[in-house]
């Protein structure tokens, strides 16, 4: 943040609601004004009279920012005029409407940076010892979580409940929001699987277009991670089609109605779970770094697949399996893959267990010890 602060005059910190963009941006640009225009007279100034808004707020932390859609025109106007670096910080939960704003009005003059809740080694470095995979999964990492003492369940149904209050509501073409938060469940039941438009438009009674819409909505909410698979330089008889996940496991446990980590020890999604929270830690390690690395999975009509694949210096393939023990059946895709299409790519295989080890056909990862792929 303090070094695209020095380089551009707008800076704007993208992530879901509550994973910390405020304290984050507060904490850095402790000296800047701060307005939030969840704050409905703020909002009202920057939207009815967004020049004498800016002057007031001439080197602000602007939260919010996408509530004033107007404003982005006026903070062009501004920062040509006034050429200071790190002038703005703007802040947002919505990706969608923030981005478009940003791309519209100030290209050039802004660097976006997207926060994710808290890493799995952000938590080691705050406890000093890291708990049970299913307890973590469970939990979710959500910041107030782990700041805070409060009730886990209650706290989440507060979060996905504000968030289809607060956010969705907003859009004109979500007119049943009880229907919405059903289809979310819908979704969450599907974690890990192929997207089948057609499958859940019948599921649901509504049209494939309606069920895009719906799923570009959550994803521009950073709810769901839609993950597409790779097919470059392949085949056609590669699957083409994408995938879903979600940013916070904590959130698809209660969307999936698991009421304690016992209970996700032996259940059904646990295995897609888990993948899950690989690859959204996989995510966290790149944003954090306001790098961007491609992450794809891979899969042919034979059957053959690989959870996730990375473009980051070569190849580097990802297989995930949610067992303690390691199993020979746990390399199948791997080995394919490297025998009859790229024999030098690197590959990892993460599970739950404890023991880091070296194989032939791949090095074998602890969940907690991801690091280690990118170092």
């Amino acid at each position: 943040l303090r070094r695209a602060a020095k380089e551009y005059p707008v800076v704007a910190l993208l992530g879901p609601r509550q994973s910390g963009k405020t304290t984050l941006a507060q904490k850095v640009f402790h000296k800047k004004k701060y307005v939030s225009l969840e704050n409905l007279d703020d909002r009202e100034f920057a939207i009815n009279d967004p020049k004498h808004f800016l002057d007031h707020y001439e080197n602000a932390i602007i939260d919010e920012a996408q509530h004033a859609p107007d404003l982005f025109s006026y903070i062009q106007t501004k920062v040509d005029q006034d050429k200071i670096k790190g002038q703005f910080i703007l802040a947002g939960s919505n990706q969608s409407s923030l981005s478009e704003k940003i791309t519209q009005s100030l290209a050039g003059r802004v660097v976006i940076i997207r926060l994710l809740p808290l890493s799995i080694g952000e938590l080691k470095s705050h406890r000093k010892k890291i708990v049970a995979v299913d307890e973590i999964i469970f939990q979710g990492f959500y910041p107030p979580l782990h700041a805070e003492k409060k009730e886990k369940q209650q706290w989440l149904d507060n979060y996905i409940e504000t968030y289809i209050g607060k956010d969705v509501r907003l859009i004109k073409n979500v007119g049943n929001l009880s229907r919405f938060q059903v289809f979310l469940k819908m979704c969450a039941a599907r974690v890990g699987q192929l997207i089948n438009l057609h499958s859940l438009a019948n599921d649901f009674g509504v049209a494939q277009n309606t069920i895009k819409s719906w799923l570009s909505i959550l994803e521009s909410g950073f709810i769901i991670r839609i993950l597409e698979p790779y097919y470059k330089k392949f085949n056609k008889r590669l699957i083409k089609t994408p995938k879903i996940y979600f940013y916070d496991t904590g959130v698809l446990c209660r969307l999936l109605s698991i009421r304690s980590h016992d209970d996700l020890a032996t259940h059904a999604l646990r295995g897609s779970i888990f993948e899950n929270l690989i690859l959204i830690e996989i995510e966290k390690y790149f944003f954090n770094r306001v790098e961007k690395v491609p992450v794809y999975f891979w899969r042919n009509r034979e059957g053959q697949e690989i959870d996730f694949l990375l473009e980051d210096s070569g190849l580097k393939l990802i297989e995930v399996k949610a067992g303690q023990t390691i199993n020979d059946d746990y390399f199948k895709g791997i080995k394919y893959f490297k025998t009859h299409i790229d024999a030098q790519a690197k590959a990892y295989l993460v599970y739950t267990g404890e023991r880091s080890q070296m194989r032939a056909a791949a090095d074998v990862l602890s969940w907690h010890k991801l690091n280690k792929i990118f170092t």
